[in-house]
């Protein structure tokens, strides 16, 4: 097939594919993303275009007739879509504000749990229903339980003062921090299990406030974790994937398939971050997903033999796993929130929309 053949191909099958997006799609937001991703400065049409140079003089004009007849046919598809789904949203909207003047008044609403709060006990009640118990600890912490027992090194970017809230240590003592995580909670856990004559079996999961120095469309310097590990012999990462696939198709509310890449953390060994398909394009690829059908949503592995040494847990006899998420990320994953910065401005619309 000559290269002229070849990008007529290219372009009717483009042409196939949006036509058929396009029907489909179910709200102007929808449609706004479809028409850049086709005719955006960096849109599939425009990629299409960079093949035009190899060809030879006499056929650019040709291929310019099919881009003209592509763009002016998926432009033509998109604001007639466009037209019926302004015309659909406001008469849906027509329909919400009506008001029955025969009708009582209303009376006012009641006020409801916080988005974040919500996300939390719903992802506390799936991990308490696979046999978890829910443990809590200090916000307030020093650099033992924050970092030193999680195996991070002196050296590592998170004991800088620009990542992280330190208070002023009187001389000779400890520095005391916001913690950075909720794992401080698994290592106070396992030690007052050990120091308490007790032994794993351990299974935990540890919701709360942590603090980092960041904050921008996507993070917080006041924000919400969950760690969750367990212990016990012959723990392995099939152990740690089950229970991953569970709690995140259980949280979507829908059968997701999840994979783990290789990654490093101080405090697991091996160490793996966790991908679930895209829940926006359900793995097919999206622009949320930057086509790979793929998100990111936690870090996870197996908890490092010198977490465990710090602890006074015999790693030759126990293993175990542990991973943290985002409550704030999951919760927007699932909502379609795509300000973080939209959890702490208290608007009450906002608010009002999530709690219904």
């Amino acid at each position: 097939m000559s290269e002229l053949e070849a990008l007529k191909s290219e372009l009717q099958g483009l042409q196939v594919k949006a036509l058929a997006s396009i029907k489909e799609v179910e709200n102007l937001l929808g449609l706004g993303i479809l028409r850049v991703y086709y005719l955006g400065k960096k849109g599939k049409l425009t990629s299409v275009l960079k093949g035009v140079g190899k060809l030879p003089p006499q056929d650019r004009p040709v291929i310019g007739q099919y881009v003209n007849a592509t763009k002016t046919a998926l432009s033509e598809a998109l604001d007639s879509a466009e037209s019926l789904l302004a015309a659909k949203e406001k008469q849906q909207r027509i329909e919400a504000e009506r008001i029955d003047t025969s009708l009582s008044g209303r009376t006012a609403k009641r006020g409801v749990l916080h988005p974040i709060q919500q996300g939390l006990n719903e992802m506390t009640a799936i991990f308490a229903q696979m046999g978890f118990d829910i443990a809590e600890g200090p916000e307030v912490e020093d650099e033992f339980h924050n970092f030193d027992a999680l195996n991070i090194p002196q050296e590592h970017p998170a004991r800088a003062m620009h990542d992280t809230f330190f208070f002023e240590a009187p001389k000779g003592q400890q520095a005391k921090l916001l913690r950075t995580h909720t794992s401080p909670v698994q290592i106070r856990t396992m030690k007052n299990c050990i120091e308490a004559g007790g032994e794993p079996p351990l299974a935990v999961v540890a919701p709360g406030r942590v603090y980092r120095c960041d904050y921008d469309v996507t993070h917080s310097p006041m924000f919400h974790q969950i760690e969750v590990f367990k212990v016990d012999k012959d723990v392995s990462l099939a152990h740690l994937k089950g229970v991953l696939q569970y709690f995140l198709s259980a949280y979507f509310e829908k059968d997701l398939p999840i994979r783990l890449r290789p990654h490093y953390f101080p405090f697991t060994e091996p160490s793996a971050e966790v991908d679930v398909g895209c829940v926006f394009c359900n793995h097919k690829g999206c622009r949320i997903c930057k086509g790979s059908g793929w998100i990111e949503v936690l870090g996870s592995g197996m908890i490092h033999p010198n977490v465990l040494k710090s602890v006074a847990i015999d790693s030759d006899i126990y293993s175990g796993f542990a991973f943290g998420l985002g409550v704030e990320r999951l919760v927007m994953l699932k909502h379609g929130i795509p300000d973080l910065r939209l959890f702490f401005e208290n608007d009450v619309r906002f608010l009002r929309r999530m709690g219904a």
